[in-house]
Order: structure tokens, then sequence, then C-alpha cells
């Protein structure tokens, strides 16, 4: 099955462009290094929870929009080998670079796929 690295953030609204750019100029370069896929998905319907949320977990300010992404490796060892070539690439080393959101409020996690139909 295959692993996943997932990542929940909140981007204002004005850089929405700016956001997929971003994912125009860095996805290739984890499909270079294995990734199968890479999906970035703005958030259209993400409701502010009671005690917890998206919104919540990520300090969503007003003019925020959460986006929900991953990446999809073949295998554990893949994400590594992979995860280890894309923070050498100087793409992602580019000082001139610039993440249009907050990475500090940014959540990540990688996942081993347990189901999938």
């Amino acid at each position: 099955m295959t692993y996943i690295d997932g990542f929940v953030c909140a981007v204002p609204v004005e850089n929405k462009e700016a956001f997929i750019e971003h994912s125009r100029i860095t996805s290739p370069v984890f499909k270079k290094y294995g990734a199968l896929r890479v999906m970035d998905n703005w958030g259209d319907e993400v409701p502010d929870g009671k005690h917890t949320s998206f919104p919540m977990a990520v300090k969503a300010k007003p003019g925020e929009v959460i986006v929900f992404s991953w990446i999809e490796w073949p295998s554990k060892e893949a994400h590594e080998k992979g995860m280890e070539a894309c923070i050498k690439d100087p793409v992602f080393n580019d000082e001139n670079m610039t993440m249009p959101f907050d990475g500090a409020r940014m959540l990540i996690g990688s996942f081993e796929n347990i189901f999938e139909e």
C-alpha cells in the first residue's frame, strides 16, 4: 500500500494564486524523487468547531482559507528516500522562494495506508 504525507494550513485568500504557483514549482520536485501524486485542495466547506476543527488546529485568522494537501508515495521507503532528496534539491533551497502561508501553523504528518478501495 502507499504512504502519505499530509498537510493542513491556513492560506490568506489573496494568496490563492501564489499558493497554486508554489505547488506548480514544488510538485514536480516531489514527483522527480518518487512521489506518485501531489494533491492540494482549497477549502470550500470547512466549518469552525466547538472543540476542535481544521481552522482551530491551524489557528486560522479571518481572511484565511484552509488548504488540505497530501503527497502519495509508493512506500514508506520511497517517502524517506524521496523526502531526503527533496530537502537537498535546489528548488527547496531557493532563497527567493517565499511561502504563501505561515508555515509555523501548518500541520504535518506521515501516514501508513491501512485501507484503500
